[in-house]
């Protein structure tokens, strides 16, 4: 009972997918405890996007796994036995809106959903612009000329990794301590959404210049 409580009480977070890309998987021993984005410890998220991809497995063990895309990233969910029943009538091409508890197997963070609506695609556009609220809250807290300065030593670390082939976020936000992670990632999805960088594979940035 004690359990189910505790569950209960995780919020789920919006988030776009991005976000919960770049966050870190935080493990006790071997388990998945909870995903670390800035300050927050996340285990619950809610997210809006387009089922772009679906697979559902043949033979005795029933599976479905969907691919999410919000414009940010791609994530799967993925539903097991009894669920895949309970999901079924979605399909590729819907937007849909996610709540479910975050899982990481083999390096790879996906969501177990709990549930799935169908959205108006309006929707995509409307969460993007409730996340943006909430990061230029954050911007107009840090000041104008220290985000400046966290632009010039977020963009130095990525351009200083060309000859690497690129940098992994996470690399970043350990090498720049002195930076919130939050902070960090709403600056690199900034760069991205205006060409200045780019990701040749999720949670790696290049730089494009």
């Amino acid at each position: 009972m004690d359990n189910q409580n505790q569950f209960k009480r995780h919020i789920a977070f919006k988030f776009r997918v991005g976000d919960v890309l770049a966050g870190k998987p935080i493990f006790d021993e071997d388990r998945f405890t909870f995903l670390e984005l800035g300050d927050k410890k996340i285990v619950r998220v809610n997210l809006i996007g387009n089922i772009v991809d679906k697979y559902d497995s043949e033979g005795e063990k029933k599976y479905s796994f969907f691919t999410l895309d919000d414009g940010s990233g791609q994530i799967k969910l993925k539903c097991f036995g009894d669920d895949c029943e309970k999901f079924k009538g979605f399909s590729q091409g819907q937007t849909v809106c996610v709540i479910g508890v975050l899982r990481n197997w083999n390096n790879e963070t996906y969501v177990a959903p709990e549930v799935i609506k169908e959205q108006d695609v309006k929707y995509l556009l409307v969460r993007k612009m409730e996340i943006e609220k909430e990061r230029n809250k954050k911007v107009d807290i840090l000041g104008r000329d220290k985000i400046v300065a966290v632009k010039d030593k977020i963009l130095s670390a990525i351009k200083s990794a060309e000859e690497d082939g690129g940098i992994e976020v996470d690399k970043i936000i350990m090498t720049l301590r002195d930076i919130s992670p939050v902070i960090i990632n709403q600056e690199i999805q900034k760069f991205l959404e205006e060409g200045i960088v780019f990701e040749p594979r999720p949670g790696k940035i290049r730089y494009l210049g």
